[in-house]
């Protein structure tokens, strides 16, 4: 008589297995699918094992952006204040690109996780070792936004390839009349291609204006630095 195969250890269920797995489910199918029925179903538990380790579907998406906010690399050791804050947002950047739900989800979290606060505090960081005023680095903050999470809200929609699709005879002329009433809009925003896989989310915000806007903001905020700019002198002139 054969002896009968032992049954294969199951891997202990831990917070960390749960976020890093409801990562991997996001990644692969989209954040909204992400449910606590679809992530046990993926753990190979049920629903209510997951409750042990996130309280609720809020509270898993904050686990979800700590992940990934872990992801985004330190600034190499000792340089200059400029290459660590444009590198530091970069890799932000290079993570949104790998999550492409990410940015979706960073928008619509309301409160500040301990991920979010340990990189907003270690950003701001990059500035004051510098010899950053507090009052200039508060408004270099408000300057860079959104930016230090590695995006920036899109300004102008691509047109759709024609490659993709063919217009429409009312789409065509609903152009038509654009281009006639808003004529600076349409040759802006008709202007250049745009590389797909660069965009993060949709949109014409690809790599090259993503650094270009960073590179120009980061060159002005060097010159109010260097100036000893500070708000109270700045509203009296």
């Amino acid at each position: 008589m054969s002896k009968q195969e032992a049954p294969a250890a199951r891997t202990r269920l831990n917070r960390e297995r749960v976020l890093q797995t409801a990562v991997g489910l996001a990644d692969a199918e989209g954040a909204e699918q992400v449910s606590m029925r679809n992530l046990a179903a993926e753990l190979g538990v049920v629903p209510m094992a997951l409750y042990k380790h996130v309280s609720s579907k809020e509270e898993l998406l904050d686990g979800m952006v700590d992940v990934i906010i872990g992801e985004i690399e330190p600034p190499p050791v000792d340089a200059p204040w400029k290459d660590a804050v444009r590198e530091r947002v970069l890799s932000a950047r290079r993570v949104l690109q790998r999550h492409r739900w990410a940015r979706r989800v960073l928008e619509t979290r309301t409160n500040k996780t301990p991920g979010v606060l340990a990189y907003m505090d270690s950003f701001i960081g990059l500035f004051l070792a510098a010899g950053f005023s507090v009052d200039l680095t508060h408004h270099v903050m408000h300057a860079i936004g959104s930016r230090m999470w590695g995006f920036t809200q899109e300004l102008f929609e691509d047109p759709p390839s024609e490659e993709v699709r063919e217009f429409g005879e009312a789409e065509l002329a609903m152009m038509e009349e654009m281009a006639k009433r808003f004529p600076n809009i349409m040759r802006i925003a008709t202007a250049s291609a745009h590389e797909s896989e660069s965009v993060v989310g949709s949109g014409c915000d690809d790599q090259f204006e993503f650094e270009f806007a960073l590179d120009l903001l980061l060159d002005r905020i060097e010159q109010l630095h260097e100036q000893g700019w500070s708000f109270r002198t700045a509203r009296s002139r």
